[in-house]
């Protein structure tokens, strides 16, 4: 019971925030690509192996990340007390603990198509070199946006078996989405990053950190606005598409205070609601 519930708090189980930002981009993709007019049962069957895979690859790179910044994880007040920082679980059992994630989260690749299977594999870099880039660049965010967001690509790839501009523009944006709360995130940490030499956009940006949230939703705005024109999608989209912009500009911009952890975590996890809304979004899109 002791190594279960260390496993449980490893992977961050009980925060599903992290699972979820990488699974709405699945739902995303899917939606967008899939004929409804056919049997619903594969959209929820596939709905169901997205939903897997990003707790099994969300809590392998949880692992993976607390291996990587064990001694940074030290240093830092909010994380100190990791499984792996304070020792309680080895770097060696962490390791067996993510390869066997990644087996199951393998066998849950295989029940896709080909195309699929390539391109999530392909991605495998990413996931695991994200750790190690904010030891060398201030975008780190920008890293996380590609990987957590590549799940929109699956999506479509899964249903359609190709790739073509429409899911990229989305994808283009939704990483900046990613860069915009990820950010939001880091200010919780930022006394301590710039104590340890760890770099993040929100050191970069704490000057104007509103200003840099501004851009950033706005390129994720456009994307799903050219994503409307390109699909021909009616009036009930762009209202919806109103209400997200409000979520986004409103309760993640205006009312965010930075020097406030408790806000930080609050916007920061209000994206899970911002996830879903824009699932509502393009299925609305898709069936009117």
């Amino acid at each position: 019971m002791k190594q279960a519930k260390l496993f449980i708090e490893l992977t961050r189980l009980r925060r599903p925030i992290g699972y979820m930002l990488l699974f709405w981009p699945c739902v995303w993709g899917l939606t967008l690509a899939y004929d409804f007019s056919q049997e619903k049962i594969t959209f929820f069957f596939y709905t169901i192996l997205f939903l897997l895979g990003a707790i099994l690859m969300r809590s392998a790179g949880c692992i993976v990340n607390d291996i990587a910044d064990k001694k940074f994880d030290q240093k830092v007040s909010r994380t100190k007390n990791r499984p792996i920082a304070s020792g309680k679980v080895s770097v060696k059992r962490g390791f067996v603990y993510s390869i066997i994630l990644c087996l199951f989260a393998f066998i849950v690749l295989i029940q896709f198509n080909n195309l699929t299977i390539i391109l999530a594999i392909a991605s495998m870099p990413l996931a695991f070199t994200y750790p190690l880039m904010k030891r060398f660049t201030y975008w780190p965010q920008l890293f996380l946006g590609i990987t957590f967001n590549y799940g929109f690509i699956l999506g479509w790839t899964s249903i359609t078996g190709e790739l073509n501009f429409k899911p990229v523009i989305v994808y283009f944006g939704a990483i900046f989405w990613t860069i915009g709360y990820d950010t939001i995130y880091g200010f919780q940490d930022i006394k301590d990053d710039e104590i340890i030499g760890v770099k993040s956009t929100s050191i970069k940006f704490k000057s104007n950190p509103k200003l840099f949230l501004i851009i950033c939703y706005l390129i994720f705005t456009i994307s799903l606005l050219l994503l409307g024109l390109l699909m021909n999608f009616k009036t009930i989209y762009y209202i919806l598409l109103f209400f997200l912009i409000i979520q986004m500009f409103y309760y993640q911009v205006y009312k965010l205070n930075i020097k406030k952890v408790e806000s930080c975590l609050e916007v920061f996890k209000s994206n899970n609601f911002l996830g879903l809304l824009t699932s509502i979004l393009i299925l609305l899109g898709r069936l009117t």
